[in-house]
């Protein structure tokens, strides 16, 4: 739906009514991505206040779908809630930070990603010890993921980096940001193929973790190893190469 350039009030409070049903979807999906004690109540509270966020925020002149720009504070917002409720402890932290070092370690010492086995050997536990630590972290990469790229700007996410392929009004930022888009999709190309694929089919066509086991054929919990893994290479390498 397209929306007057210059909205008011009662314009923002329609944005609302024709878009909340996002919130229950976007829930839908982000339910296993949150703690146990997280229940969708909670999510779909935190939702709304991105919904009502992006009403305000909205700038149809930007030439931007308000469906887009809506689910991107929605996702955020919920995100945001975790933070609050600190459901991520300082151990967990630790893990995500030893994973991340390991596999910068072995990339310089090997020129190339490392494979699990030798990330595993590197840290001195079994291939299995390992996929579990993984599985452990798992919400911590997928907060990494959608945290601030430039806190400088408007705080666009990496997702948001990822997917944005509208064009800016000023020459030089339209630039920067092609430049940024690439930079992004080649540490993309770096990542094993089923590494790829989790990320695509997770991010890019929302499918479910069930579904993805079944097109890979593999399980819900190896799905859930390779996503953590592919996410932790993913903040490591933007950390390398954009900062």
């Amino acid at each position: 739906m397209l929306y007057d350039q210059n909205l008011h009030n009662d314009d923002r409070s329609q944005l609302i009514r024709d878009n909340i049903y996002l919130v229950d979807i976007l829930v839908g999906r982000m339910v296993t991505q949150v703690p146990s004690f997280m229940n969708k109540d909670d999510m779909k509270s935190a939702g709304m206040v991105g919904l009502l966020d992006a009403s305000n925020k909205f700038d149809p002149s930007k030439n931007i779908l308000f469906k887009t720009f809506a689910e991107y504070r929605i996702r955020g917002a919920i995100l945001d809630e975790m933070r609050k409720l600190d459901w991520f402890s300082r151990s967990l932290r630790d893990k995500q930070n030893k994973i991340a070092k390991t596999i910068a370690k072995l990339e310089l010492e090997l020129g190339r990603d490392p494979e699990e086995q030798e990330v595993a050997k590197s840290m001195d536990l079994s291939l299995d010890d390992y996929r579990s630590m993984l599985a452990q972290v798992g919400h911590l990469g997928c907060v990494s993921l959608n945290e601030t790229l430039d806190h400088s700007s408007e705080g666009r996410s990496f997702l948001e980096t990822l997917a944005d392929q509208r064009s800016s009004t000023i020459p030089g930022k339209r630039i920067e940001d092609q430049e940024l888009t690439e930079t992004i999709a080649g540490i993309l190309a770096q990542l094993t193929e089923k590494e790829r694929l989790v990320i695509s089919l997770y991010y890019y066509e929302e499918l479910t973790q069930k579904e993805i086991s079944e097109i890979l054929e593999v399980s819900e919990g190896r799905v859930s190893q390779l996503h953590s893994q592919a996410l932790i290479k993913l903040k490591t390498k933007v950390q390398n190469q954009l900062y």
